[in-house]
């Protein structure tokens, strides 16, 4: 793969492993990253030394780097870090949005709206803007390309008390199939990913457990296993970040050359129950 991509990563777990699976397939990467604690947040965020981390790591692979710390829902500065990368590699053909939060929630009506808002913000509004920032550089370009947007379980299906997160990750697929529609006929291939549990920092935390053990009074990380393992079809309570890496290079790849408009579960059997 001698493409320039992806961009728009949360530089840690999955971000990371999109940007280190890519670079070790020939890529060169353009990357950004809020790096601070957002406001009602409960499990710690990138930090600047977590960028630094993947920076050294894609840079171990012998491909380049552009990083910067910038926020999704900032289009001036989500544009400045595509274009300063662009300017510096000369081709943007990928695109993976995956930039996401995972606030503790509650019920719709009892929701605080702050909560609500930056949720969809983030991952719903940051998505489109990251389409709206690269996809002309991929035009431009003429030889077509794919972008790899990041729902969830969550987009495909419904949970209690997350209503914010389930209704952001829908409206990220509905983004998806729009794109998709309109960028088939220049070649430029549109499609998302669906995780079940990840095994990072936004999913293994007291907040999720207790979500989903609210029948115990300080459920543990194995409380919370038992319960997502009842989830999947397959014996394991969550997938790694490499599995959802390995997933987008598929989309993103020859081998995928006629995938477009395409939700791809990779959740260990959890749809089908």
């Amino acid at each position: 793969m001698t493409r320039n991509g992806p961009i728009d990563l949360e530089l840690r777990a999955v971000g990371r492993a999109h940007a280190v699976r890519l670079a070790q397939e020939g890529a060169d990467i353009i990357a950004l990253d809020v790096c601070k604690q957002l406001d009602g947040v409960t499990f710690p965020m990138s930090t600047p030394e977590d960028l630094a981390e993947t920076v050294r790591l894609v840079e171990k692979t012998g491909r380049r780097i552009h990083a910067v710390q910038a926020d999704v829902r900032d289009y001036d500065a989500m544009k400045a870090v595509v274009d300063d990368g662009v300017a510096q590699f000369g081709r943007l053909d990928i695109v993976i949005a995956n930039a996401g939060i995972g606030p503790d929630g509650a019920a719709m009506h009892d929701m605080d709206r702050k909560v609500w808002q930056d949720t969809v913000d983030i991952n719903m509004t940051g998505v489109w803007l990251t389409t709206k920032a690269s996809v002309p550089h991929i035009l431009a370009g003429g030889r077509g390309g794919a972008v790899v947007l990041t729902s969830s379980l969550g987009g495909i299906s419904a949970h209690p008390f997350i209503g914010h997160y389930v209704a952001a990750k829908h409206g990220v697929i509905g983004i998806m199939r729009t794109l998709a529609l309109e960028l088939g006929e220049h070649n430029i291939r549109v499609n998302a990913l669906a995780p079940t549990q990840v095994s990072t920092p936004m999913v293994l935390h007291e907040g999720t457990y207790k979500m989903f053990r609210p029948d115990l009074p300080n459920p543990t990380v194995d409380d919370f296993a038992a319960v997502s393992q009842g989830m999947h079809l397959l014996p394991t309570p969550w997938v790694d970040a490499e599995d959802i890496a390995n997933a987008a290079l598929f989309l993103v790849s020859d081998e995928g050359r006629y995938l477009t408009g395409v939700v791809l579960p990779i959740d260990a059997g959890a749809n089908l129950k």
